[in-house]
């Protein structure tokens, strides 16, 4: 079984690595939504396989560290495409969350990144 809780946050950043007069060169924001699959199996006394308050909680902090932040400006995001702020959330989340499956990231409702790890 796998269950799932979203998270929005709100940030900027630029893409330096783009081609010059490339418009994602230039800072921009973009509405994230971050969405953190879980997999398991119902534990027997609760039913649930995470609560998802506890779930909020480990989370929390992580989207503390983006929302409303320049993205270029966090260790490990100098470069803040979709795909590379996939695998920072997957290694910052992975060690948090027991049974991560998989998270998804829109930085537009048409346009996203899913992230299984590696």
């Amino acid at each position: 079984m796998i269950i799932y809780k979203q998270f929005s946050f709100d940030s900027a950043h630029f893409l330096p690595q783009v081609p010059e007069g490339h418009k994602c060169g230039n800072m921009h924001g973009h509405t994230y939504l971050l969405t953190v699959y879980i997999e398991g199996q119902p534990e027997e006394h609760s039913g649930w396989i995470i609560d998802y308050g506890d779930l909020k909680k480990a989370i929390k902090p992580i989207i503390d560290q983006l929302d409303h932040h320049l993205l270029n400006e966090i260790p490990g995001l100098e470069n803040p495409t979709s795909e590379n702020l996939s695998i920072w959330l997957w290694n910052k989340i992975k060690p948090l969350v027991l049974g991560l499956k998989k998270i998804e990231l829109k930085e537009t409702p048409s346009s996203g990144v899913i992230y299984e790890g590696f």
